[in-house]
This record gives C-alpha cells, sequence and structure tokens, in this order.
C-alpha cells in the first residue's frame, strides 16, 4: 500500500526551552573570547564578550527610555551591528521587534506604525534615495502611539545609549526573570501581493529553536563564520542567520549593508568564512561576477540557499566553483519562523537539487488535497502544509486573517504545491495561486523553468501565465540572456522545448529582460511580470 503524504521529524536532540537572552548568556560563557561579530565595511568587530555587554547596555537604554514587556519597538534600516544588537536587546527585556521592510516607502511605513502600535523605531538615516527622517517626520503625526525615534549614526542613537545607566543590571535581571520562551518576541510582515502585509507573530520559542535546529543540520559550531548577504529584516537573515549563529558559537559577517556580490565574495575572501547565505539570484550574481574566478573561496563548506525556488543547474555550480560541498536547502515561509524542510549535509547531489529536503526535527508536514483538506498518497502533488514548534502564534491583531492559513488542528496551510517522494523528500512543484490552466491542462511553472535553465543563451528565466482568449492562459516565459547581445529567440528557446516538454507546456511567448521585479528579500515579483507583459 502506498504510504500517505506525512512525515515527522524525529532527532536525539531536544527543542531548547531558553528564552533568546538566556540562550545568548550560554554561548558568551562558552565562548566569550571568540568573534561574534563582524562588519566589513567598518572594520567593528565584537567578541561574544563584547558583543553581549553592547546587548545589555542597550537593553538597559531601552528599558530607561520606558519600554515596557509587550511594547512593540521597530528597526527599519539596512543590515549593520546595530540591527543585531536591537534583536538580542529587544529580545532581553521582553519588548517585541518589529521589522520593517527597508524599501518601504511613506504609507506602507505608516501601516506598520499604526498596525503594530510601534512605540519606539530604530532606525537608518537614509539609503540610496531614501531620506528616513523625512519619510518618518511624514507620517509621524497620525502614528500616536510612536513616541521616540532614533537614527542609527546620529546623536539621537548616542542620546539613546547614553540613558542606559539610569537602570541598573539588577533591574534588566529582574525583567528578564520574567520573559517566558512561549511569549511574542517578533512581528514579521508578509509581503503581500495585494492590499497591506499581515504581521506574523513569533515567539522566543518559535525563532530560537528553528534557527538552533538550522544550524544544527548544517553542523554549526564555534569554528564557523557565517557570511549573511540576505537582509536582517527576514527570517532568512535574523533567524537562520544570526540565531542559528549565535546558538552555536559561530560568527556573523556582514559582507554589506545590502546585496553587493563583489562584496560578498571579498567578505568570504577577507574573513575566511566556511558558509554563505543566499536567495538563488544572489548566488547568480556572484557566479556570473567578472573576476569571479579571482576571488578565493575554499574556505566555504557550507551555506544555505533558499527563500525561492533553487534552480538545479545553479545548485550544481555552487557545489562545484564555490566549495560549498556540504550546501542546503531549506524550505519555509515567515509563518513558520521559517523553515520546515531542509536538506541534510550528507544527501546526494540528486536530493540538494532536486528536492527542499525532508522534514526538520520536531515538525510535522503533509500533502493534502486543497479542495478537501485529506491527505493525498505520496507522488501525488497537492499543498503542503506543516505543523509544530515552528508555527506563528498568529497575525498581529488579525485572528480572521489567522484562522484563513491555520486550521483547528493547528496545521499551517502554505499555499505551495508540493510533491512527497517515497523516500519523504519534498519536491516544491508551485505556487496554488501561480498554476497555469491552459486550454485544462495544468501547467507547473517550476518545471519549465527549471528545464529552461539548461538553454545555454538563458542566465534566469521566470515563467508566468498571462491571459488568452483561446486557452484561458498562455505561457510566457521572462529571460534574463548570458550574452545581451545574443539573447534566445522564441522560435530557438520554442525549439529547444519540442520533444523533451509535453507540447502545452512550450511557451508560445518569450520577453528578453535585463532584471527582474524583486522584492527586497530576493523573490520575483511574478504578479508584475504578468502585469508588465504587453507594455
Amino acid at each position: 500500500m502506498t504510504e500517505p503524504s506525512y512525515a515527522h521529524g524525529t532527532g536525539a536532540t531536544a527543542l531548547l526551552g531558553d528564552t533568546i537572552g538566556r540562550s545568548l548568556d550560554r554561548t558568551i560563557d562558552a565562548y566569550g573570547e571568540r568573534e561574534a561579530l563582524v562588519d566589513v565595511v567598518s572594520g567593528r568587530r565584537w567578541t561574544y564578550a563584547e558583543f553581549g555587554r553592547d546587548v545589555e547596555e542597550l537593553a538597559r537604554a531601552l528599558m530607561a527610555s520606558g519600554v515596557a514587556k509587550g511594547d512593540r519597538v521597530g528597526i527599519w534600516a539596512l543590515n549593520c551591528p546595530e540591527w543585531v544588537l536591537v534583536q538580542y536587546a529587544t529580545a532581553r527585556i521582553g519588548a517585541v521587534m518589529v521589522n520593517i521592510n527597508p524599501a518601504y516607502r511613506a504609507h506602507e511605513l505608516e501601516y506598520v506604525l499604526k498596525q503594530a502600535g510601534i512605540s519606539l523605531l530604530a532606525a537608518t538615516l537614509s539609503h540610496r534615495t531614501s531620506d528616513y527622517r523625512a519619510l518618518v517626520e511624514e507620517v509621524r503625526a497620525n502614528c500616536p502611539a510612536l513616541r521616540a525615534v532614533h537614527y542609527i549614526g546620529d546623536p539621537s542613537w548616542d542620546e539613546l545609549t547614553s540613558a542606559a545607566g539610569s537602570v541598573t543590571p539588577q533591574q534588566l535581571a529582574t525583567r528578564e526573570a520574567g520573559l517566558s520562551c512561549d511569549d511574542p518576541i517578533n512581528i514579521q510582515y508578509t509581503s503581500g501581493t495585494t492590499g497591506f502585509p499581515k504581521g506574523a507573530t513569533l515567539s522566543h520559542h518559535n525563532i530560537l529553536n528553528n534557527g538552533y535546529f538550522v544550524g544544527e543540520l548544517v553542523a554549526y559550531t564555534e569554528q564557523d563564520r557565517v557570511c549573511l548577504p540576505v537582509p536582517f529584516y527576514h527570517c532568512f537573515g535574523m533567524v537562520m542567520g544570526n540565531l542559528g549563529a549565535t546558538s552555536h558559537g559561530a560568527c556573523i559577517v556582514i559582507p554589506a549593508p545590502a546585496f553587493e556580490p563583489a562584496a560578498v565574495l571579498a567578505a568570504v575572501q577577507q574573513e575566511r568564512c566556511t558558509s554563505l547565505y543566499g536567495v538563488p539570484t544572489m548566488f547568480i550574481a556572484e557566479l556570473n561576477l567578472p573576476g569571479f574566478a579571482s576571488y578565493d573561496l575554499s574556505s566555504l563548506r557550507t551555506g544555505i540557499m533558499a527563500g525561492s525556488p533553487c534552480p538545479a543547474e545553479v545548485m550544481k555550480r555552487v557545489v562545484a566553483e564555490m566549495h560549498m560541498d556540504e550546501v542546503s536547502i531549506c524550505y519555509g515561509m515567515t509563518e513558520t519562523s521559517p523553515v520546515s524542510l531542509q536538506t541534510r549535509r550528507d544527501d546526494d547531489l540528486e536530493r540538494r537539487t532536486g528536492t527542499v529536503g525532508r522534514v526538520m526535527p520536531h515538525i510535522e508536514v503533509k500533502v493534502i488535497d486543497p479542495a478537501t483538506g485529506v491527505t493525498l498518497e505520496r507522488g501525488v502533488s497537492g499543498e503542503l502544509c506543516t505543523r509544530g514548534y515552528s508555527v506563528m502564534l498568529g497575525y498581529w491583531e488579525q485572528p480572521e486573517r489567522t484562522a484563513e492559513v491555520i486550521d483547528a488542528g493547528r496545521w499551517m496551510h502554505t499555499g505551495d504545491l508540493a510533491v512527497m517522494r517515497e523516500d519523504g523528500y519534498v519536491q516544491i512543484v508551485g505556487r496554488i495561486k501561480d498554476m497555469i490552466i491552459r486550454g485544462g491542462e495544468n501547467v507547473y511553472p517550476r518545471e519549465i523553468e527549471e528545464f529552461l535553465y539548461g538553454h545555454p543563451k538563458i542566465a534566469d528565466v521566470q515563467v508566468v501565465g498571462v491571459p488568452d482568449d483561446r486557452y484561458g492562459e498562455e505561457i510566457l516565459a521572462c529571460v534574463i540572456p548570458v550574452d545581451p547581445a545574443d539573447p534566445p529567440a522564441l522560435e530557438e528557446m520554442a525549439a529547444f522545448c519540442r520533444g523533451r516538454l509535453a507540447h502545452y507546456k512550450v511557451p508560445r511567448l518569450l520577453e528578453v529582460l535585463d532584471t527582474f521585479p524583486m522584492t527586497v528579500s530576493g523573490k520575483v515579483r511574478k504578479i508584475e511580470l504578468r502585469e508588465n507583459h504587453g507594455r
């Protein structure tokens, strides 16, 4: 009899019952003289002992400024050491850190400030064309809960930290003693394609354990140095990266405030990083950088590729050319802290390129018929659901929206179409909303994208469905060519597909682009590709 598409993660290592502050204390006690944090651009460095002292100072400063347990503290900045300090300082005092996307404009900022009820905001001064101070002042009158704003690198930041002396270490210890690992500690706004985002609310228990077990599965120790070009405002950076590192005594390396492929490779070389994170588009940019071969990446052994589907050909190059023999693919979503599935360091290349891994320790996954909710047999495509310690507490002050995605059994419905293989490894075949229905046939863009990565003229590709009078939807391939002067022609691409893909899966439309529209976290905005077609 065929097994059901259900799996639960077992393991010899128990879940952590700590708060984030207590976990950090354990690491400081064990590895106080080892490096904890390096900011390559500024040259600033912290040992764990130094990092712990600065976290404690900022925690006492926040208490002095009136931040109570459960108060929301916003962080609106690109990757920098202060971002990490705020992350751990808010956790120490039981405040709820609210991650704010650095790309937000005034109306988005105002929505988050009001929806979360942020009372204190830590922000950068500017980035590229954004004047953050001006944007804050534009909306501040409409945000009555916001009583204080402190800008990193500004005298207002020094004013904040200088207040630490008015709160004693004992007062901080008393505050920490009243915290539970199940307290909400973080709100992350999911990037919806329509309407305003929802604030996924996560606890110490959610994110500390998820970061810890991601680190366990790539075998982190105090010897590891983790290069993080992925944004901290997302789970990839602050959970899989920061918490994954600090829970093992590893070092966090910040290559630049925002992703720059040359800065990443230079940081890996200079700091002798052993692990590198990125979404597929980041790895593609690094591999295609002129002079890529001149960088010494021999210190790398592992890393994580996640955030969006990982093309098999890109993964193979990362292993072969970046020395990342133990690189791991992770699958997850903000609402699940984020990782539910991960490949293992001893997996063969097929599993590490053809799947997103198997279930994490202490987590359950299943694949269901989205119409009936019935668990399907293995090998059959359906909606992936996950349950366990990692599932969010809910969307901040939106119980109705929470009930739309978390059912009565506490299963989180991901909205992703997946197939669980007989060996328990899972393949993501697309989003339910991204599935193309062409002439009655269900077409999964991921399958076509993976195939087209093998075309010699295509560096990157995204496949979407666009309206068609005859078939309902038609298949559009949006490609970035290897050589902009010699892009593939439609007939050339179609000929490449014929006889190797079913006829109804062959793209009938082609657009050649320089770049794809992206979110700050590196996900391609397919909705914009659909909307922009024909313009």
